[in-house]
């Protein structure tokens, strides 16, 4: 992943950053990021307590703020917003069998909520908002997907439409230490004896660490424009040989409702209005008419 770290510097210089759903995996690892930056401050904003206090452990820096609140609650939105330059937002419901079986408190977090940042930002101005999606969205096939994918086009309207902020998504696959992932499930399957859970034998899915997460998110703060997706360019991997490099003891268990065999990072009408660079594609938005 080619990361200009002095770009990201001059950009980040100086600011104040809220990260939502900050104490999950992801925006821990964004946090962490920052604070190798002369960032003037970073407000970690998550809804989990606990998670919240576990960062706060590890990291020691009177840089960060740790905020406990949910993105549903309008007030504590617009009290962490205030003064903000920077909005990278990782909140999210996406476990995709929590989803299917939660949809109306799904929607909530991952469609109001975002709508509730977006009017939030209308009014406090930040300079630049990065939503963080998911290749779940691309031609999505769950409720997870839908929302994710709602949610690119609710950021991608804002930025043609919205003067006084820049918006962005950063939309990629999966990320492998991500707490509740597929590696997670196999460590606690393999301490157990039990064999290694696997959808289907022919899954592939594209994978990159934390780190690259993290980096390439930050990567695209300086180069957004008004609503563009930015996907880096991953790597497919077929799940089973993952697996095998855990353990040869493993067992198909069936694929989930609406489970794709291979995910779709871009899709073809995507690459049609797309910028390829190196080492990602930049989906230029669909003209919508004037901004207003």
């Amino acid at each position: 992943m080619l990361v200009d770290k002095e770009k990201i510097r001059d950009d980040v210089k100086g600011k104040t950053i809220l990260i939502t759903g900050g104490a999950g995996s992801i925006g821990s690892e964004i946090t962490r990021e920052l604070l190798r930056f002369p960032v003037k401050t970073i407000r970690v904003f998550d809804s989990d307590e606990y998670s919240l206090y576990r960062l706060s452990k590890s990291v020691d820096d009177a840089r960060v703020r740790f905020l406990l609140g949910s993105i549903l609650d309008k007030d504590r939105l617009e009290v962490a917003g205030q003064n903000v330059d920077i909005i990278i937002h990782t909140a999210a419901v996406k476990n995709i069998e929590i989803t299917e079986f939660n949809p109306l408190e799904t929607i909530d977090i991952n469609v109001i909520g975002l709508m509730n940042l977006i009017k939030m930002a209308m009014r406090n101005k930040p300079k630049k908002f990065l939503n963080i999606s998911t290749d779940k969205a691309a031609e999505a096939t769950t409720l997870y997907g839908s929302t994710k994918s709602l949610g690119e086009k609710l950021t991608t309207w804002a930025g043609q439409h919205v003067t006084t902020t820049k918006f962005a998504t950063a939309r990629f696959g999966n990320v492998m230490e991500t707490r509740g992932n597929v590696f997670e499930l196999w460590r606690e399957e393999k301490e157990r004896g039990k064999p290694l859970s696997i959808t289907h034998p022919d899954m592939k899915r594209y994978f990159f660490n934390v780190n690259e997460a993290a980096n390439f998110a930050l990567s695209c703060i300086s180069v957004m424009r008004e609503g563009e997706i930015f996907v880096p360019k991953m790597k497919l991997y077929n799940v089973i040989d993952l697996a095998k490099k855990i353990s040869n003891n493993y067992k198909i268990v069936g694929k989930r409702n609406g489970e794709k065999i291979i995910e779709t990072l871009i899709t073809d009408e995507e690459i049609g209005r797309s910028d390829t660079k190196k080492d990602r594609w930049v989906i230029r938005p669909n003209k919508l008419g004037n901004k207003k």
